[in-house]
């Protein structure tokens, strides 16, 4: 199967938290960062999810946000960092490459944003993502 998500990071699980419904699923990704995903606890049981397991973290681009430094006191669980590659800037929109530890990350954010935080190639920048919106698949 193809899909159009263009980050499919590979890690492993390392923890599985049930709850009720959901479920939060701690992933070490192959370069070493450690990544959440908050999915149903349905899917964790379909998938079989369980420590050691090899998964792929599925976000679509349009939901990574992105900072120029850590960000304090904030919900979102996901802050990874890394060093910008690439910038694709359009008439609305910029495309954003980030080069992490042993994979990349693509963001899709207003050009407007892209200008406020000074974006250039070589600048390092935080990935922020939301928990839910991280979707898994066994590798």
């Amino acid at each position: 199967m193809s899909l159009s998500i263009r980050n499919q990071l590979p890690g492993t699980v390392t923890a599985v938290h049930p709850g009720e419904v959901m479920a939060t699923v701690k992933i070490r990704l192959d370069g070493g960062q450690d990544l959440t995903a908050a999915i149903t606890l349905e899917a964790v049981e379909q998938l079989a999810l369980t420590p050691g397991t090899a998964v792929h973290a599925l976000v679509k681009s349009t939901e990574v946000a992105l900072a120029t430094s850590r960000v304090e006191g904030l919900s979102i669980r996901n802050q990874l960092p890394g060093a910008l590659t690439r910038l694709v800037t359009g008439g609305v929109m910029a495309s954003v490459k980030i080069s992490l530890a042993g994979s990349e990350l693509t963001a899709v954010i207003t050009k407007e944003a892209a200008e406020d935080l000074g974006l250039f190639v070589g600048s390092d920048v935080i990935a922020l993502i939301k928990a839910t919106e991280v979707s898994l698949a066994r590798a």
